[in-house]
């Protein structure tokens, strides 16, 4: 059956494609039992490298605790920062002022175009030489203003973005009624925004959240990551075994973040609907349009 999309597979092409199939699944299968028959005869699949996360709780309590706290704590920091910077940032790229639009555009496309990387080395050289922070706070002042700067540009454009893909007559409707443009960014375009931009954000929450790691790859920062080499060092140099699942960690919690944004923005949604608007944010009119007196009375 042939779709507006495209057209049906003939005999040749669903054999062709059965042929793909079986050849893809047999290619990745040699893979893993390639990868599996590597680790086994490196001896990291003995169960004595893998037996202390599971019978002690020593360390998680030592490493992957204390380790796992520092990474969320840059993370919220860094997303306390940065969210309302960017929403700024990402409203000053609307202005009708150029002096505004201007300077906001080019601190923007400043620190995008900067690695994140270069930014925590930076900031933390900078807090070294003009300032009197603690050495040991230092490496978490630097990750976190790193992920600032570079985060509050990304989501700046990620603000800017979902504004301008707002009907424009929500803003002129907005004027008609006699509303100043503070008013009607704050009360009618950025909350209609929100829950087209939320998936976006929770992908760059999820970014800060990995990016922490390279504070601890070359600043010593005492977060997740860098959990791995002590833990490794005092547990038989079970190197796989500690990043294996240092990785689960990661990804468990980057999966509850991406599941609670689902579940959040369905919810707004639904919430949406139930106050009867559209999606672009319009109230929806069934049958013949009224004229509502503030008494709620139609004529």
């Amino acid at each position: 059956m042939s779709s507006v999309l495209y057209d049906a597979q003939g005999p040749r092409a669903k054999q062709r494609n059965i042929l793909y199939t079986v050849l893809f699944v047999l290619g990745a299968a040699a893979v893993v039992w390639w990868v599996y028959d590597g680790l086994a005869e490196k001896h990291q699949l003995d169960w004595i490298k893998w037996k202390p996360f599971f019978t002690s709780s020593q360390p998680w309590e030592t490493y992957i605790w204390p380790g796992l706290q520092n990474t969320l704590k840059a993370a919220f920091f860094a997303l306390l920062i940065a969210l309302p910077l960017g929403a700024l940032f990402g409203i000053g790229r609307l202005s009708d002022h150029r002096w505004v639009r201007m300077p906001a555009g080019f601190v923007v496309e400043l620190f995008r175009a900067v690695p994140v990387l270069i930014l925590m080395i930076t900031a933390n050289a900078v807090y070294a030489e003009y300032t009197a922070i603690d050495t040991e706070m230092r490496p978490l002042y630097a990750v976190v203003t790193g992920l600032v700067l570079y985060n509050f540009s990304v989501l700046a454009e990620i603000v800017r973005a979902g504004i301008e893909t707002l009907p424009k007559g929500q803003a002129e409707a907005a004027k008609a009624l006699g509303m100043r443009k503070s008013q009607i960014m704050l009360s009618v375009l950025l909350p209609q925004a929100v829950t087209a931009m939320l998936p976006a954000i929770v992908s760059q929450l999820v970014v800060i959240v990995k990016d922490t790691a390279l504070g601890g790859a070359m600043m010593t920062f005492p977060e997740l990551l860098a959990s791995v080499r002590p833990m490794s060092a005092n547990y038989g140099a079970n190197t796989i075994a500690c990043f294996t699942i240092v990785a689960v960690i990661f990804v468990a919690l980057n999966f509850a973040l991406t599941s609670f944004a689902s579940r959040l923005e369905r919810w707004l949604r639904r919430n949406k609907k139930g106050k009867g608007t559209t999606p672009g944010g319009a109230p929806e009119t069934i049958g013949t349009p009224s004229l509502v007196i503030d008494d709620g009375r139609a004529v």
